[in-house]
């Protein structure tokens, strides 16, 4: 039975991600990390889940991350909830990254999460102890990032964040899809679309 059922997505990052979600708790998921080929992965995962992945709404994480990644992922979880006429909604990836580890994020009262966001630049967001984003996303130079304050960084680049600075704690974390229960309701929006967070890579040619 889907009913009540979240099939929760993210391949924002080099993890690709599943799980279904009910009344709070993961019953089942899927967790690779993989670096590329999420296009060919990510239905095949979705589709190992407890009962093909079927699910009475679909959450999918929106970015930031990698540009190809972010596009498979809604692109997924919209053909999907078109498919089985199911609401989709999105999330932010790096609040996901936060809300795995939430415990963490508590106890310091609050965390700034630092993920790869290419061309050597770093994303970053802090969050308050409730998981509530404290300011919006940047993309940053890793000399300008670690001039941030936070004591607890979390994400992808958190050992290097806290490496440069000199100090803190870090916590080295991707998306998960089973962290998914811990985002506040907040985080959570309709029409799901992607976050890139920075300019494409590619530019349009300029007309003759």
């Amino acid at each position: 039975m889907s009913e009540g059922r979240t099939l929760v997505i993210d391949s924002a990052s080099e993890a690709c991600s599943v799980a279904l979600v009910a009344d709070g708790r993961v019953v089942d998921f899927r967790h690779e990390i993989i670096g590329r080929g999420h296009a060919e992965r990510l239905v095949p995962l979705i589709a190992e889940l407890t009962d093909g992945g079927r699910a009475s709404s679909i959450a999918v994480g929106c970015g930031p991350g990698s540009f190809a990644g972010v596009r498979i992922g809604v692109a997924a979880a919209r053909a999907l909830a078109l498919g089985w006429q199911v609401p989709a909604q999105g999330f932010s990836t790096l609040a996901l990254v936060a809300a795995s580890a939430a415990d963490a994020i508590v106890e310091a009262d609050g965390a700034l999460v630092v993920m790869e966001g290419g061309h050597g630049q770093w994303f970053v967001q802090p969050f308050a102890a409730d998981l509530a984003p404290r300011a919006g996303l940047r993309s940053l130079l890793p000399d300008e990032a670690v001039l941030l304050g936070d004591t607890l960084i979390v994400g992808n680049r958190a050992e290097e964040f806290v490496a440069r600075r000199g100090h803190g704690q870090a916590i080295a974390a991707l998306p998960d899809a089973r962290a998914f229960p811990r985002l506040p309701a907040s985080a959570i929006f309709a029409g799901p679309s992607p976050i890139y967070g920075r300019a494409p890579d590619a530019k349009p040619m300029a007309s003759a």
